[in-house]
């Protein structure tokens, strides 16, 4: 068996007060735009989510638009924002990220400082609903990529709005609960670690926010019952390097993967909430240094996956009422995954759960790496 080894997710960085409090006044900024975009893409929205898209992507200025004008302009020279509809039309009909030079939106002033326009398309279920547009002095790569990325999140934000609204498809309804397994606890402190970076480490922010929207984008994206073992751990991957960000040197990773299991088929979400609980129970509430070890083996027609933590345990007692069914039991989730593995593929491919108060918890997944019926 190969392996892809070990790896050290991340680096360590350390703030003073003073940026500490900047962090936190951008998390609770940042906070506010998730919550105003969550409501559609109106006059409201635009104008409470622009400033905070305009600190995550520290541009001179950043504005928001529908299909056809300005609905939000945020930081320098605000006049331009009438002179750069004309911008969104090419965009839209275009249908990815275009840059702009000065001269496509010039104010006559040639010490102005937007020299270039970013403009990336706002999309739903493959519809152009709007654009982003990030102002700045050049248009390096990192910014470019960023502000993609960015107006992905904002359109999975936009579509989340939709189908909060729309209870017509069965489909609506599936995407909702799967976003429903995104903790909001998460969300907040990928939005804090991304914030303490954006004064100190703006690369880091930038390259946090892909991170951010790559892992988003697979929860909210339109799947069916199984994906691949590879794509689970994709997301893995991105949520691991979002909460090493937030933990820094306390939290150590180690990935070995035999990539003769990739292919396997899984239940969605089957594994991302045994990492979830190894690093939120396992490891938040541990004084010091923790660990989480994610192995998949191949053995004789098995994908044998297991995720270990060092962390503080749990009562084997709780574990097996969760696994049960007990719903008072089941806010670690195993019971869900657990019933899910079951129903794909036979009672006898059930979570197995090895924990106890103080000696850390390993969880092991098997399932056959072809099953018939079973697909993405």
């Amino acid at each position: 068996m190969r392996s892809f080894g070990s790896r050290r997710l991340g680096r360590s960085h350390h703030l003073t007060s003073a940026h500490d409090r900047a962090a936190f006044r951008t998390l609770h900024t940042a906070s506010l735009m998730t919550t105003a975009l969550r409501r559609g893409l109106t006059l409201d929205s635009a104008e409470r989510s622009v400033p905070h898209l305009r600190s995550l992507l520290a541009g001179h200025a950043v504005a928001l638009t529908n299909e056809e004008r300005v609905l939000a302009w945020d930081g320098e020279r605000p006049h331009h924002r009438h002179s750069v509809e004309a911008l969104i039309t090419e965009a839209i009909t275009d249908g990815s990220t275009r840059i702009f030079d000065h001269r496509r939106f010039d104010c006559g002033d040639q010490a102005c400082p937007l020299r270039k326009a970013i403009v990336a398309p706002l999309v739903i279920d493959e519809r152009i609903v709007g654009t982003l547009h990030v102002y700045a002095e050049s248009a390096s790569a990192s910014l470019v990529r960023a502000a993609s990325e960015v107006a992905e999140w904002v359109g999975v934000q936009l579509r989340a709005a939709e189908l909060d609204a729309s209870q017509a498809r069965l489909m609506e309804a599936e995407v909702r609960t799967l976003r429903a397994q995104i903790s909001p606890h998460f969300i907040y402190n990928a939005l804090n670690a991304i914030a303490s970076f954006v004064r100190t480490d703006p690369d880091r922010a930038r390259a946090l926010l892909v991170e951010f929207a790559d892992f988003t984008r697979y929860s909210f994206r339109k799947h069916g019952e199984y994906v691949t073992l590879e794509e689970e751990l994709r997301s893995i991957e991105h949520y691991l390097v979002l909460e090493q960000a937030r933990f820094g040197e306390r939290l150590q990773v180690t990935l070995r993967i035999a990539p003769e299991v990739l292919p396997t088929s899984v239940p969605v979400f089957s594994l991302q909430p045994l990492v979830e609980n190894a690093v939120r129970h396992g490891l938040a509430q541990k004084a010091g240094n923790g660990r989480v070890s994610i192995v998949a083996e191949d053995r004789a027609g098995l994908a044998v996956i297991s995720v270990e933590d060092d962390g503080v345990g749990e009562d084997p007692q709780r574990i097996e009422r969760a696994l049960a069914g007990d719903p008072s039991m089941d806010s670690i989730g195993l019971g869900n995954v657990d019933a899910r593995l079951r129903s794909a593929f036979g009672e006898d491919y059930g979570l197995v759960v090895e924990t106890a108060p103080g000696a850390g918890t390993k969880v092991t997944v098997r399932v056959p790496k072809f099953a018939p019926g079973v697909h993405p």
